[in-house]
């Protein structure tokens, strides 16, 4: 669905935003859309036209490598600008990937050249966003360091059990998705979730996974 005007739930997630001018929030051609879970929300082709902001849900931000690799590298929640986003738009190099949906999400697009004029022009805006982008980094490097220092199998734990409880042990990922979260390839992930079947921890099928045994994942990610 899609809307040109703005709703409450824009200022609920962005404060900073109320000091744009009726002017510029025309001038800006505002546009809030929802995007159901694993879908596309926005492309490298968009970053030339558009600045968005994530209203709700969560979506997982992925690098196309000139190999055409897919590699996760962050994820986005709601109240929170894209770090590469705001930093491919500010060198005018093209964006180097995709944001996809978690979860159904609800975003804004705003024209690029007022969402880089914000930037500039409004003290407000850029703290909050170049704030985010700020902690945006860091849990990149984070995530990096954690990479390197754990296990495959504490990795794909965690990326399992963050998305399923008790309550909702379905999980609807193919392994090529769960690959590319924990940065591995598609062989070893099924690999080790022919294991954990094996062992009676899951269940699989065609683009879904059922947690059986929930704290023996647990126990895969040590301290």
């Amino acid at each position: 669905m899609i809307t040109k005007s703005l709703n409450p739930r824009v200022l609920e997630a962005f404060p900073c935003l109320s000091v744009v001018t009726p002017e510029e929030w025309a001038e800006a051609q505002p546009t809030v859309r929802k995007f159901p879970a694993k879908s596309c929300i926005f492309q490298r082709e968009e970053a030339g036209s558009y600045g968005m902001f994530l209203l709700s849900g969560t979506a997982r931000i992925s690098r196309i490598a000139e190999d055409g690799g897919e590699s996760v590298i962050s994820t986005l929640t709601e109240g929170e600008v894209c770090a590469l986003l705001v930093l491919s738009g500010l060198s005018g190099r093209d964006y180097p990937g995709t944001i996809m949906a978690e979860s159904e999400v609800e975003a804004l697009f705003v024209a690029k050249e007022s969402f880089l004029g914000w930037l500039q022009t409004h003290t407000r805006i850029r703290g909050a966003v170049f704030g985010g982008l700020l902690d945006g980094l860091l849990r990149i490097s984070e995530q990096s360091d954690r990479r390197r220092s754990e296990s495959l199998d504490a990795r794909l734990a965690k990326a399992l059990l963050r998305t399923s409880s008790e309550q909702k042990p379905l999980l609807n990922m193919t392994h090529h998705e769960l690959a590319v979260e924990i940065g591995s390839s598609r062989e070893v992930v099924s690999r080790a979730l022919r294991r954990y079947r094996q062992q009676g921890w899951i269940e699989t099928g065609r683009g879904w996974i059922r947690i059986i045994r929930l704290e023996e994942l647990e126990s895969l990610l040590g301290d």
